[in-house]
């Protein structure tokens, strides 16, 4: 029987919500006596929600997990159900409220782009540096060191401060350097997120090549393909609860279905979670979806998309552009559409638009779509304002029989049937 490396009881996680303090000592007394004279706290940001200040938010709910040596398991589940805070007790980033987590053998973590690297040091410093956290000698990162720098493809700029560095060449090294260490313990969180689409290739192999080892490995994913491509083990957490833990097929399978009955008409874009690239200070935020003409949101031939956007603005833009993204359940790119028009926002003030665009080529299924509000520059670039994924959840049917009579092969042909191939029959010489 294979040995236990982490056992996890009962583990639970509370998180206070608003911000603790304002920075400064000035700051928190300037909130002090604003509270005391029931004012409005003049440090906070424009945007944030006042009524969920120093309210309790349990991330995690009574967690139970053990992992043999040479697992490696997939850890999925929607955006806020506990995945990252699971990885970051397990990484002794942050401590559980209650509950207990037993680790034989040393962990080497990676939970954002670049965790543990100092960004004065040069990369060449930077890989010392996690070889000593993991408790080995300079002779051993020695002989690994030429390995680590190879693979990262950053040799070149291995002696500039990795400040300096491109988020591309950060997530290579600190990758190649969690890979190649001396840890009996690997944990990922989205690190194939960032990188080009050869370096994901590669880092798959790897991470293959090092469970093969007998290492562990916890990694944490949105792209199903990885995930049945490199895993022996599924986890599906929602809201802070394990849903499934077992074979990898099953667990895909319940969290594609569980994102795919999330689909309605009405969609309050308010609450969902932001991701981490979008700006701290919001100048603007998308507030409500709704499709237009529909009880249930499927579509059937023919049908446009018919929808009206909502969201608010804390200050006023112009040049803004929106764009709307289709995604499969398991998050596969399909399609986009963006505004011909740029747009102008004044402050303090809902904007509110009807949208329609047409979805006829994309093949029967399922779909996600992610809205993004972005600014464009001057000379052509963009800078995203907000993005909501997925902004709702929707399905299109075709009668199969309209144009061809067999079955799509979504994973061969894609997601968009293009229009039907024209004959012209030649005469024979």
């Amino acid at each position: 029987m294979s040995e236990t490396v982490i056992k996890i009881e009962n583990l639970k996680k509370k998180y206070r919500l608003g911000a603790i303090g304002g920075g400064t000592l000035s700051a928190d007394l300037q909130s002090w006596w604003a509270k005391v004279r029931g004012k409005e706290d003049p440090n906070t940001m424009i945007g944030t929600d006042i009524s969920s200040k120093n309210k309790t938010f349990m991330a995690l709910k009574g967690i139970d997990l053990e992992i043999r040596k040479g697992d490696t398991i997939g850890i999925i589940g929607g955006n806020g159900a506990g995945k990252s805070t699971l990885l970051k007790i397990l990484s002794r980033v942050t401590a559980p409220t209650e509950g207990s987590v037993k680790i034989n053998g040393r962990i080497s973590s990676m939970l954002e782009v670049g965790t543990g690297f100092h960004g004065e040091l040069t990369g060449r410093e930077n890989i010392y540096l996690n070889g000593a956290i993991l408790g080995m000698t300079k002779a051993e990162v020695d002989e690994k060191i030429e390995a680590i720098i190879d693979f990262s493809e950053c040799r070149e700029f291995i002696d500039t401060p990795v400040k300096r560095y491109s988020s591309g060449m950060y997530v290579k090294l600190a990758f190649s350097v969690a890979s190649h260490l001396d840890s009996e313990i690997l944990i990922m969180d989205e690190v194939l997120a960032v990188g080009d689409m050869k370096f994901q290739k590669k880092c798959i192999n790897k991470m293959l090549d090092v469970a093969k080892s007998g290492r562990t490995i916890l990694y944490v994913s949105h792209n199903m393909k990885t995930i049945e491509d490199l895993c022996n083990r599924v986890v599906v957490l929602e809201k802070g609860t394990v849903k499934y833990d077992g074979e990898v097929d099953e667990g895909v399978s319940i969290y594609l279905n569980s994102k795919a009955c999330q689909g309605s008409v009405n969609n309050d874009l308010s609450i969902i979670k932001r991701e981490a690239y979008l700006p701290k200070i919001q100048r603007a935020r998308l507030n409500t979806l709704t499709i237009l003409d529909k009880d249930i949101p499927i579509f059937y031939d023919n049908e446009k998309f018919k929808c009206r956007l909502n969201w608010k603005n804390y200050e006023d833009i112009e040049d803004i552009q929106l764009r709307f993204e289709i995604r499969t359940i398991d998050d596969t790119p399909v399609a986009a559409a963006v505004c011909e028009s740029k747009l102008t926002c004044k402050r303090n003030k809902d904007t509110e638009y009807n949208i329609d665009f047409d979805i006829k080529e994309l093949v029967s299924g399922k779909y996600q779509l992610l809205i993004v509000l972005c600014q464009i520059g001057e000379f052509g670039g963009y800078k995203d304002i907000d993005g909501v994924y997925p902004a709702c959840v929707f399905e299109i049917v075709h009668n199969k029989f309209n144009s061809y009579n067999f079955e799509w092969n979504k994973k061969q042909w894609g997601h968009i049937q293009l229009s039907n191939l024209e004959l012209k029959k030649l005469s024979r010489l």
